[in-house]
């Protein structure tokens, strides 16, 4: 089982922009510490909900200033970037890290982000396939050209070449976030692992492997690599002496944390949009994932991977908005529950 750190670098009520940067960095070095597998980063424009703007830039930081760890993006949301810029980052950051960096892609929403860097509703409605197929050319050839509805350009090479990293010599890893059958579809037509977020449970998560299984056959994808997809479902992760103890540290933070977060998003149209009840939310996330002692926690993740087929997890353990809170969640989390599940 691969447990990893899922990093938002989330601003809290009161707390400065900085700070949350701050504790999203410490996360990660305590995460090497700890003995965690990798971290992931995600990425957000003009919200609290995550203060940080690249999460690729972030993971060229934390990869100088870690020797082990994978670090990932969670994700690098395609339609506000040109997919050419993102795989040159990607293949870069791959051959300077022996191969520790994986490129966690996804559709984003209908935010005014798509105003601001110009790209547009189309980009969002339409043009992911266009640039998650760009972005892979760009990974796996060595000269790549593009005639396309959004990006259209002579034959140039690619500089640097991903494959050159003898170790990893397929280039770095690419995954995708789902949120639909029709996201699911597309993973598996190319035979990407799927990052499937925290609110889904088991059930749905299961669900959402056995249908990208299908989709890759008919594909036809290989079988060994159906079989070993690498699926990485995303989750919460607070561990204390208790399960209302544990739960006691997210519901006092999380709630105020999210209010602010999520309603700070804007839709580039207008659209109506609905927010999820932050108290619930926050109780819910705590009945699906590892909320509560050493043991409950290597259980739950036993568990879930034992229903849904996946062994990969990332888990957001700065719930509780506190630095020193979230640096000894970690410890706890490597310490007391990774040895549980081996």
């Amino acid at each position: 089982m691969h447990v990893g750190a899922f990093v938002l670098a989330a601003q809290f009520p009161g707390q400065g922009q900085g700070e949350a940067l701050h504790r999203a960095v410490r996360t990660a070095e305590t995460a090497e510490e700890a003995g965690l597998g990798s971290v992931w980063l995600a990425e957000h424009h003009f919200v609290p909900y995550g203060v940080c703007p690249s999460a690729v830039t972030l993971a060229a930081l934390l990869l100088g200033r870690t020797r082990r760890i994978t670090v990932g993006t969670a994700v690098s949301v395609l339609p506000t970037v040109h997919p050419v810029a993102l795989g040159e980052q990607a293949a870069l950051l791959h051959l300077t890290s022996g191969g520790r960096f994986t490129v966690g892609v996804g559709r984003g929403g209908p935010w005014v982000d798509l105003e601001v860097f110009g790209t547009g509703l189309a980009a969002y409605e339409r043009g992911f396939p266009e640039s998650l197929d760009l972005l892979l050319r760009w990974l796996r050839e060595p000269r790549v050209s593009a005639d396309g509805d959004r990006f259209a350009f002579r034959e140039v090479p690619v500089v640097p070449r991903p494959d050159e990293l003898l170790d990893a010599p397929d280039g770095p890893p690419v995954v995708v976030a789902c949120t639909s059958r029709t996201s699911v579809r597309l993973a598996a037509e190319r035979g990407l692992p799927m990052l499937l977020g925290m609110h889904c449970g088991d059930e749905e998560k299961a669900e959402m492997v056995a249908f990208w299984s299908d989709c890759a056959r008919e594909a036809g994808r290989p079988a060994e690599e159906i079989a070993s997809a690498g699926h990485v479902s995303a989750g919460v992760a607070q561990v204390g002496d208790s399960r209302p103890g544990a739960a006691e540290a997210l519901v006092k933070a999380m709630p105020g944390w999210l209010r602010q977060g999520l309603e700070a998003h804007v839709t580039v149209d207008g659209r109506p949009r609905r927010m999820r009840d932050p108290q619930e939310y926050t109780e819910l996330l705590c009945e699906l994932h590892p909320v509560g002692p050493p043991r409950w926690c290597a259980d739950r993740l036993a568990a879930t991977a034992e229903r849904t087929g996946i062994s990969r997890f990332a888990l957001l353990t700065e719930g509780s908005g506190d630095l020193a809170a979230t640096e000894e969640n970690v410890r706890r989390l490597g310490g007391e529950v990774l040895p549980l599940l081996a």
